[in-house]
């Protein structure tokens, strides 16, 4: 059965908040991305609550949270912090199994490579999201050392990455979002990666929520990604599962595996699917995933799954 409860974040902002699942179980935390809510875990959500204490909450800006009007409310340390509050509410004990999609894998990369991460997280798996300074080294080294095979992953990873720039612009993502992108999601869901329309959870608040999260973007790319802004990628300090959609419109898995110089335990594990289908058409799959890792890190025996998955010493970089 699912429980409602409500976050009050450092900064003040309310975020709203559910439970499910035995609560004297482990608990996972789901953090959704960009235009989500909490919703978007529904499959994956249901199919681990039934030995695992789920937590999932609407990320500020979405849903039933807040909207803050303030840009630099949307920073990542920010939404780190929500998602510790969320954890402290919730009355868990231990340490959660985090896992991340989008904005959510982007927060959950600055949560396990900040000093504290393994007071409070035990592992992480990541979707289809690399964290900022990842992203900043692995862009910069190809420019730096350019080669036609250095080079090429990088042009098509821009090419996928091609609304970044335009969600900078003043105005027109919102008038964007409100008269063509937000009337028509599920179609292009439907049209991009052929996800049935009865399986999209379309939130009263979708085209707010889109339009309020461009601030993730707003705030946080100048930020971290600038010449002379951005920061030397730190270690991630529990060990990491990557999840990556093959057909991934936005990510691809050369930027992904950017993060596995992160990761110095990692599990790589490719899915055959686009940046939503890994929790929309597939969440059974992933929730068995998630299930194994977090049992594996818990104490429990590698299967061979684990053991075929995990990357050994002359892994690839991302060339």
């Amino acid at each position: 059965m699912r429980h409602r409860f409500e976050v009050r974040a450092p900064d003040g902002v309310r975020l709203a908040a559910w439970a499910e699942g035995p609560a004297d179980r482990p608990a996972v935390l789901l953090v959704h991305g960009y235009p989500d809510t909490h919703r978007v875990w529904d499959v994956v959500a249901d199919a681990l609550s039934a030995d695992w204490h789920v937590l999932r909450y609407d990320v500020r800006g979405a849903g039933e949270s807040d909207r803050p009007a303030d840009r630099t409310a949307y920073a990542l340390s920010a939404l780190v912090a929500d998602a510790r509050a969320v954890v402290a509410a919730a009355g868990v004990t231990g340490r959660v199994h985090l896992v991340g999609h989008d904005w959510g894998s982007i927060t959950g990369w600055d949560a396990v490579t900040a000093p504290d991460a393994a007071e409070w997280i035990a592992s992480y798996t990541t979707v289809s999201g690399p964290g900022l300074d990842q992203v900043a080294a692995w862009t910069q080294a190809r420019w730096s050392h350019p080669t036609p095979r250095r080079i090429a992953p990088l042009l098509r990873q821009q090419a996928r990455s091609w609304y970044v720039g335009m969600f900078q612009v003043p105005r027109l993502p919102e008038a964007a979002w409100r008269r063509a992108l937000g009337p028509r999601w599920v179609r292009r869901l439907r049209r991009t990666e052929d996800i049935p329309p009865a399986t999209v959870h379309v939130a009263p608040t979708l085209t707010e929520d889109a339009v309020a999260g461009l601030n993730l973007y707003r705030a946080n790319l100048p930020a971290r990604l600038g010449r002379r802004t951005r920061r030397d990628p730190q270690p991630a300090a529990v060990p990491v599962q990557f999840v990556v959609p093959l057909r991934d419109r936005y990510v691809s898995p050369a930027l992904a595996a950017a993060g596995l110089d992160s990761a110095p335990a990692a599990w790589w594990r490719t899915i055959d699917t686009g940046h939503w289908g890994a929790l929309l058409t597939s969440g059974s799959r992933l929730a068995a995933w998630v299930d194994e890792f977090a049992r594996y890190v818990g104490g429990g025996p590698e299967t061979a799954g684990l053991a075929a998955t995990k990357v050994l010493p002359g892994r690839p970089s991302g060339d």
